[in-house]
């Protein structure tokens, strides 16, 4: 009897764990979050999931003419907003630690 309940605790355990990590997907793919390039003259607004939401870019890099550094600042901009989303999606994890999955102690 004694092993069914322990069963049970640890099945209540990890569903309440999947629970809260539903959450924490449904909060990071709500959270907004920028990346920038060229000190702001390129902006990337993804959510924190990975999806564009944007770029926006300023008027006074288009009329340099030079498609080259435009790309590279895209490119820079992305990068920029990628790190936030890893930043977004580790704080929002971190939230769910320590973890104690059944049969670890604690």
């Amino acid at each position: 009897m004694s092993e069914n309940l322990a069963n049970e605790q640890r099945l209540l355990q990890m569903q309440d764990l999947q629970d809260r990590l539903i959450e924490q997907r449904q909060e990071i793919s709500a959270t907004p979050v920028e990346g920038s390039a060229g000190g702001g003259a390129i902006k990337v607004s993804m959510q924190a999931d990975g999806t564009v939401l944007g770029v926006a870019i300023g008027a006074d890099v288009v009329d340099s003419g030079d498609i080259g550094l435009l790309e590279e600042l895209v490119t820079v901009a992305f990068r920029d907003v990628l790190k936030e989303c890893g930043n977004t999606q580790a704080v929002a994890i971190a939230r769910l630690n320590p973890l104690t999955l059944p049969g670890q102690g604690g």
